[in-house]
């Protein structure tokens, strides 16, 4: 993948928006079609790849200031609306529910889940699947690419309008996975990074499939892995030719490690931590520590660039150099540069940490963070009290700390909420099972 590559899509989506007049057209009639053939002759680039958006960050630049989005409506045709296509992920902060893989499995390691089958794998080899459906009799049935047949459906209007109407003939759809019970037929998507909100169209477009096809009932279900944790979304469409009818109807969280994390465990980390002087580098502005985390998890497989890391996940260059950042800071991630681009891998301490069964991982994150006075001090805080500190408790503890080029008041603010948002991290290990 090009280390241009985001910027190039943008770029590209410019020249068909100007070629074709693409917002004229929306303007006088609501949307506008385009073709993979368009898209070929115009950019010179693969088309599936051009209108692959699994997420809103993902969309090019024109896409998200006009408030559009696309959607395919046969082999080689798109349309480009304002449609409401995507849908944000619900709260995960279920209880973590333990499995186990058999004892005779030798070929799946747990703690190495490097792509979406082979977590699939394991959430079945451990009764994880079987566990999420309650269903009996669960076979794998289909997967992969095939076609998707002809219906049509309407679709939300994001800015607040009619719906449209849509037709959908012969497109090609992909399913990562399908369990056939007794009781109905289980679609699977799965995703490896984790993010705020998913394109419907990867859960719908089966679901309309494969009910027209059988007479059983046909989930959907969302299964994202991200640091020994499987989290299960499965979503009920209330309405069948409604793409913006879905509604959670169950959520759960797996882990096939042990994941028992007790109070004592968090002290004597906190007790025994090495300190460590604050890096020459920027205070780390990073809420989600899971997505930190998740960003190593992705950089693992083989050193990635900026945009490489962008264009692969959910984010957009900004939010790529907080988080490279903030892995940096805590010394899971080193940096170089390769043809003037910025290359990320991981150092010598993340890949150490990653390879750790899951309490021990988490421990060694935590050693990381708390190895820094301004994270030491407030979780020592938080124990005394029993409460998270203030804002301004953790202003003042970040002025005592002696951080890297932090100055203004507004400044330390905006970074008090990374520190209260890893600390809170730390704290919800405690008791997961």
């Amino acid at each position: 993948m090009s280390s241009s590559s985001k910027n190039q899509t943008n770029t590209k989506w410019k020249q068909l928006f100007t070629k074709y007049k693409v917002l004229d057209q929306i303007k006088a009639h609501g949307r506008f079609g385009i073709s993979a053939t368009q898209i070929k002759n115009c950019t010179g680039r693969e088309p599936r790849l051009m209108v692959k958006f699994d997420h809103t960050i993902n969309l090019p630049q024109i896409f998200s200031d006009n408030n559009l989005s696309i959607l395919p409506v046969t082999r080689g045709d798109y349309i480009i609306a304002n449609f409401d296509a995507y849908h944000k992920f619900e709260s995960d902060d279920t209880p973590i529910t333990r499995a186990s893989l058999p004892t005779y499995i030798q070929s799946l390691d747990s703690n190495n889940i490097s792509s979406e089958i082979i977590a699939l794998n394991c959430a079945v080899a451990s009764g994880i699947v079987k566990d999420f459906l309650q269903d009996e009799g669960i076979v794998s049935t289909v997967s992969g690419r095939m076609g998707s047949g002809d219906f049509g459906f309407s679709i939300a209007n994001i800015n607040g309008g009619s719906s449209y109407a849509m037709q959908v003939s012969k497109s090609q759809i992909e399913i990562d996975a399908a369990y056939e019970g007794v009781n109905g037929l289980a679609l699977f998507e799965a995703k490896l990074d984790l993010s705020e909100d998913f394109l419907i169209r990867q859960l719908y477009y089966p679901f309309r499939v494969w009910k027209e096809r059988i007479t059983k009932p046909v989930r959907t279900i969302f299964l994202v892995y991200s640091n020994g944790i499987y989290r299960l979304f499965e979503y009920g469409f209330q309405d069948m030719n409604n793409y913006n009818s879905l509604v959670l109807l169950k959520q759960k969280n797996y882990a096939i490690e042990d994941t028992a994390i007790e109070l004592t465990d968090i002290q004597t980390v906190l007790r025994n931590v090495k300190n460590l002087p604050e890096p020459q580098m920027p205070f780390p502005q990073a809420d989600s520590f899971k997505r930190v985390i998740n960003v190593c998890e992705l950089i693992s497989e083989q050193e990635l660039t900026r945009n490489d890391v962008t264009e692969q996940y959910a984010f957009d260059v900004r939010q790529t150099n907080y988080y490279t950042d903030a892995a940096r800071y805590l010394g899971l991630l080193e940096k170089k540069t390769d043809g003037g681009y910025p290359v990320y891998k991981l150092s010598k301490t993340g890949r150490r940490i990653l390879n750790l069964n899951f309490k021990q991982r988490q421990l060694a994150y935590c050693r990381c963070v708390l190895s820094y006075k301004a994270f030491r001090d407030t979780l020592r805080q938080y124990f005394k009290s029993g409460n998270m500190p203030s804002t301004p408790e953790i202003v003042q503890i970040m002025k005592k700390a002696n951080l890297y080029n932090v100055e203004s008041d507004s400044t330390f603010e905006r970074r008090s909420s990374t520190i209260k948002s890893w600390v809170n991290w730390i704290v919800d290990l405690i008791n997961q099972d």
